[in-house]
């Protein structure tokens, strides 16, 4: 237990840059308070002590706004950072070393009963807001990137993106833990393939029109085609170059 303790007090000051001394960390580390509480309400919990343990639980929901429930198993040295917000249920399990970011869930997917919580290995990055749902695993040094909603299994040394959560491989190449939000985009990646696509559809309009406008005769059976037998001239297109769209795709609108 002493061990577990030590191991949590120390990797606060490896991984957190604003922590400057013991006294400081001691009394204004939320996630450091929460994990103090839960280790003695786990503890009375696995002796079977019935209410205490859910008492201690719900005090430090107060205090830290960080809620563990006793039955919970928590690796040693796993950092909370900031916390608020974060929910970890019955039957989670949390590697050592995970470092969990603010709002983060670690829950379930609804009433079943027995294991219904998610299992996180080792080294395991979660960022803020992510939501890890339902009784599956999360293998070793994996990194879910903040807002992300993960409901399937996470082989190791994987990176989660989006909603519902993706896998990305990052080709064996390593991120420092703090590194969270350096995650490729899927989702404008996808967007700007549809945006590609788009353009191309504009482009064999565009033609069609042209040749229409030549020819006089020529009848198109589409359903933008007007009762003159005639496209709309004024059909906006979609051109990257449109300031808005760009924006996206740089990032600006996500």
């Amino acid at each position: 237990m002493l061990s577990t303790l030590r191991a949590d007090f120390r990797i606060i000051f490896e991984r957190d840059p604003a922590a400057r001394n013991w006294l400081e960390v001691l009394f204004c580390y939320p996630g450091l308070q929460a994990l103090l509480f839960h280790r003695l309400a786990h503890w009375l919990h696995h002796v079977g002590l019935p209410f205490i343990p859910r008492l201690i639980s719900h005090t430090a929901r107060f205090l830290t706004g960080i809620e563990i429930h006793p039955g919970a198993t928590i690796g040693q040295g796993v950092f909370i950072d900031h916390g608020m917000g974060v929910v970890i249920g019955e039957t989670a399990i949390v590697g050592d070393y995970a470092l969990i970011y603010q709002g983060v869930t670690l829950g379930g997917t609804g009433k079943e009963t027995g294991k219904r919580h998610p299992t996180v290995g080792e080294n395991v990055v979660v960022g803020a807001g992510a939501k890890v749902l339902g009784n599956i695993q999360i293998g070793n040094n994996v990194r879910i990137g903040a807002g992300s909603v993960v409901l399937r299994d996470v082989p190791s040394d994987c990176t989660v993106v989006g909603v519902p959560g993706r896998i990305v491989y990052r080709s064996g190449a390593r991120v420092g833990p703090l590194e969270h939000n350096n995650l490729p985009d899927s989702e404008a990646e996808v967007i700007r393939a549809l945006v590609d696509r788009i353009e191309s559809l504009e482009q064999q309009i565009e033609s069609i029109q042209q040749q229409q406008s030549s020819t006089k005769s020529q009848v198109l059976s589409v359903s933008l085609i007007s009762h003159e037998g005639e496209l709309p001239k004024d059909i906006p297109l979609c051109s990257l170059r449109d300031k808005a769209i760009q924006q996206f795709l740089d990032g600006a609108g996500i």
